[in-house]
């Protein structure tokens, strides 16, 4: 069965490897034959986290033909918070969907 083991060890460095498992396979399983753990032994000191397609998952999950495993890094910033400095900084006026559209142009395009 194939998987996609998937691991940003920093920012803009993405990590990719298309790995064969037997069936049953577990996740952490497929990170120990990728030799992932001893690539990177920041997976197991920081204990990070791990899902499949963008869901929380553990170690002993069994994976499933196709799945693509990240290994996740904590955001260092909260999304909400970002954003709302981000208005913030813009102010009201340059905020918004259609804010940069041309002069002279219809509403909405």
């Amino acid at each position: 069965m194939r998987i996609t083991l998937m691991y940003a060890s920093a920012p803009r460095t993405v990590h990719e490897i298309q790995l064969d498992v037997a069936p049953g396979c577990t996740l952490g399983q497929a990170l120990a034959q990728a030799h992932w753990l001893a690539r990177f032994p920041e997976i197991e000191a920081q204990a990070l986290a791990t899902s499949v397609w963008g869901r929380k998952a553990a170690r002993d999950d069994v994976l499933r033909e196709g799945d693509r495993v990240e290994v996740v890094r904590p955001l260092r910033v909260d999304p909400k918070v970002a954003r709302r400095e981000r208005f913030v900084g813009q102010g009201a006026r340059g905020t918004g969907l259609f804010a940069g559209r041309r002069p002279g142009s219809k509403a909405g395009y």
